[in-house]
Parts: C-alpha cells; sequence; structure tokens
C-alpha cells in the first residue's frame, strides 16, 4: 500500500494495493508495520460505520477533546465522499487550514486524520457507506465540532446550505473563531 504525505504532512493518503482476478479482488486496509513505518503508530480501539442515504449528506465537521481525542482512518465502503479535515492545533503553522480529498469505495482509497483535527465529508452519490478506524472510544463528553460551512474556512463542499443534508446537531455547530483552544 501506498501512504502518501498530502499538503498539511501530518494528513496522509492511503492507497492500498488491490490484488484482482476473475473473482473480484483483495486488499489490506490496515496494517500495522506498514503503517508504522510511515509514523502512525496509533492504537485503532473501535471501528464505526456510517450510512448515508442521499448524495449531499453533510457530517461534520466534528472531533472529540482530550483525554478522549482521536486519530481516524476513514473510508468508503459504497459509494463516494469528499472528505475534509481542519486543523485545531494551535501550535502548527497549518491551523485553521483544511484539506478536502474524495474517498470513494471504487477505488478503496483512505484518509488517515490524526488527533487535532475536525473531520466531515459530502457524500457524492447515493447510498454511501463510510467506515472509521478511531484511536480512542466515543465520549460523548468530549464530543466536539464546528460548522461545516464556516465562511471563514472557504471549503468548497459539492452542495450549497440550501440542498445539503444536514442534521440539527450539525447545524447548530460553532464557527472556528468561536472555538476555544482545544489541541495545543
Amino acid at each position: 500500500m501506498d501512504i502518501v504525505s498530502l499538503d498539511i504532512p501530518d494528513v496522509r493518503l492511503v492507497r492500498p494495493r488491490r490484488h484482482g482476478d476473475t473473482r473480484g479482488w483483495f486488499m489490506e486496509t490496515w496494517r500495522r508495520d506498514r503503517f508504522a513505518a510511515q509514523g502512525i503508530t496509533d492504537d485503532f480501539v473501535q471501528d464505526n460505520r456510517s450510512f448515508s442515504a442521499r448524495r449531499g449528506t453533510v457530517r461534520g465537521l466534528h472531533f472529540q477533546r482530550p483525554p478522549h481525542a482521536q486519530a481516524k482512518l476513514v473510508g468508503a465502503l459504497t459509494g463516494s465522499l469528499l472528505d475534509v479535515v481542519v486543523d485545531l492545533r494551535r501550535s502548527s503553522p497549518h491551523y485553521g487550514r483544511h484539506l478536502t480529498v474524495e474517498l470513494s469505495a471504487d477505488e478503496g482509497t483512505m484518509l488517515y486524520v490524526p488527533v487535532g483535527f475536525a473531520h466531515g465529508f459530502c457524500t457524492l452519490s447515493d447510498a454511501t457507506t463510510v467506515f472509521y478506524k478511531v484511536s480512542d472510544t466515543y465520549a460523548p463528553e468530549c464530543d466536539g465540532g464546528i460548522s461545516w460551512n464556516d465562511p471563514a474556512l472557504g471549503i468548497a463542499w459539492p452542495v450549497g446550505v440550501a440542498e445539503a443534508v444536514v442534521s440539527d446537531k450539525d447545524r447548530a455547530l460553532p464557527l472556528l473563531a468561536e472555538l476555544p483552544p482545544i489541541f495545543v
């Protein structure tokens, strides 16, 4: 598998190699030694899935505060999505910057998101199932997020506010400027 640094170097694009024949294909999605060789040593302790019925569903931008902050490995099991991360590490030269990457079940690409980032996505197809490996268990008291459509972030979402399918909880998230320092 290829693990590639992106414009914010701690975020990595993962391209598993598929081995195919007449039956279909096989690929490794997680292999501790190969990730560790790239400096990714998180101990993933929980796997999650989300299903979005409609194209244009937005989830995020979410994070968990310390002491239950989470690194994530994210990919599509069905469909495709625009995956988005925002650097929330105050000491980072990339603080407040975002990255977008298209992930699809057809390609098998995944995104590694380290601790200190808000994460979200918008589905690009109907019937999209997303998986997440996370490095800490869900802790509701540490749940947090920022507004997906914060104009200061400048994220080019593939849907507008009017057509996006967004939860009430996500609509109520604060702007980045309203967020106290969390990841220092």
